[in-house]
């Protein structure tokens, strides 16, 4: 059959051909553990959410509030985005109980048209930094009800949304979900994916029934996995889909010229970088601490007293005077500024590096081009320093129940090295389809150099402070 031709990436028996095959056939296994797992992430949202905090000699095994919190920010978060760098997006396809509860509300609602304001390309961004910088202004890690804000508010928008907008389809999961635009960028890495044979497409092969691509993916011309939500449904359709392996480097690489775009660029320098690495670092911070105090003597001193004053609710700013956690007016106003001023200020000068390096590798190629290329290296970076951050949660609960943790510090520096090596040769290898071998020697510097910021931050966070 002209299915195994396509399969020639495939090691041994063919055994992801044959996954990806009865990933199709067996779609009632798929719903049912779907189903399942939104039974236990509404509980796990809503049961913590209505029960007291946990006290001081609560642990993790003994108490629903801290069980829930470890399972969604000590594994849930920071496990889902390694996923995605080693399965692609199989999280989103499988698991996420948003994806199925808005294609399941998308199936039996009104079935309008996607509006272009949905469509809007630079929604994962202002999504994504959104969410991101309310998380912190309510410690959306620390309390329960913060986690059914932020979380169940996400769930309801994308029953809203799928109820209106699609038939069967995932219209949250395309245009609107914080985290797609993420899972977009870390899928990228991913060596599994559904290569596609547009030729055999063509050529019929093997008809079946139609699929329902619930995440609006055009299959028959997909040529890399950032948007494919490995769910298996297109499955050996005209014998031109098929499950198989790849090199990790491949779509950012080969394909990153053709595939990548400017907002695509700006949640990764942005966003994925420069937010991420804004949200975690503030609260460790000796300059967030020194900026504060400074501004809160200046206060006092002119008798400005309401800024030092809390707004009494929590889902403005986090308010639990038992817990002695509250956030005054102050607080508020230098996370928001603390996140974003990281976020410009790293952002602008890995982007002023990038693009001096496309300016270095400019032959006949336009700069923008390159430059978009370039900057998909900083994908392994980005990720490593997501799972870096969402992490420090897993290991101060792990730590707070005395499990032994001596070898994280060498792990982190681990990851990092490597992280930054894996960036460094992509860019190395996209440099080379630019240019010969001197400028491409001399267009490593400021890549090299962003890099080096990128690195120096998390240093700071887990050696320095």
């Amino acid at each position: 059959m002209a299915i195994e031709a396509i399969g020639y990436q495939m090691h041994g028996d063919g055994f992801l051909l044959r996954l990806g095959h009865w990933m199709r056939r067996r779609r009632d296994i798929i719903q049912i553990v779907q189903w399942t797992m939104v039974v236990l992430y509404l509980l796990m949202l809503v049961v913590p959410a209505v029960l007291p905090l946990p006290g001081n000699t609560a642990h993790i095994l003994d108490n629903i509030t801290l069980f829930a919190q470890f399972i969604f920010w000590g594994l849930w978060w920071p496990f889902v985005l390694v996923s995605a760098v080693l399965l692609g997006r199989f999280w989103c396809g499988i698991f996420c109980p948003e994806g199925t509860l808005t294609e399941f509300a998308s199936r039996h609602g009104r079935h309008r048209a996607i509006p272009k304001w949905i469509r809007w390309r630079g929604w994962p961004v202002v999504a994504f930094m959104m969410t991101t910088i309310y998380g912190q202004l309510i410690s959306v890690y620390q309390y329960p009800k913060a986690t059914l804000l932020l979380l169940g508010g996400s769930t309801v928008a994308a029953v809203v949304i799928g109820f209106l907008y699609g038939r069967e389809k995932r219209v949250w999961c395309r245009y609107l979900c914080p985290v797609s635009g993420v899972f977009h960028l870390l899928a990228k890495l991913a060596p599994l994916h559904y290569r596609v044979d547009s030729v055999q497409w063509l050529k019929g092969g093997q008809r079946q029934e139609k699929f329902n691509c619930a995440p609006l993916v055009a299959v028959r011309v997909m040529k890399g996995g950032a948007d494919c939500h490995m769910c298996g449904r297109c499955s050996g359709y005209r014998d031109a889909v098929a499950l198989c392996g790849r090199s990790p480097n491949r779509e950012i690489v080969a394909l990153g010229a053709e595939l990548g775009s400017m907002w695509e660029q700006r949640l990764l320098i942005y966003g994925v970088i420069g937010v991420a690495m804004g949200a975690f670092h503030w609260n460790a911070s000796p300059w967030f601490v020194a900026i504060k105090q400074h501004l809160a003597s200046f206060l006092l001193s002119h008798d400005l007293l309401w800024p030092l004053t809390s707004p009494g609710a929590w889902w403005m700013l986090t308010d639990y005077p038992a817990q002695s956690d509250v956030f005054n007016w102050l607080d508020g106003a230098m996370i928001v500024s603390y996140i974003l001023t990281t976020a410009i200020l790293l952002g602008a000068t890995i982007e002023g590096l990038l693009r001096g390096a496309a300016k270095i590798l400019r032959r006949q190629d336009p700069g923008q081009r390159i430059f978009l290329h370039l900057g998909q290296s900083l994908v392994p970076i980005g990720a490593c320093g997501l799972f870096l951050g969402l992490s420090g949660l897993t290991v101060t609960m792990l730590r707070a129940e005395h499990v032994y943790l001596a070898w994280v510090p060498v792990l982190r520096m681990l990851l990092l090295d490597g992280a930054c090596i894996w960036s460094a040769m992509m860019a190395w290898r996209i440099a080379g389809q630019h240019a010969g071998a001197w400028p491409r020697l001399l267009a490593m510097l400021p890549v090299a150099m962003a890099l080096g910021a990128i690195a120096t931050g998390w240093v700071c966070l887990y050696v320095i402070w």
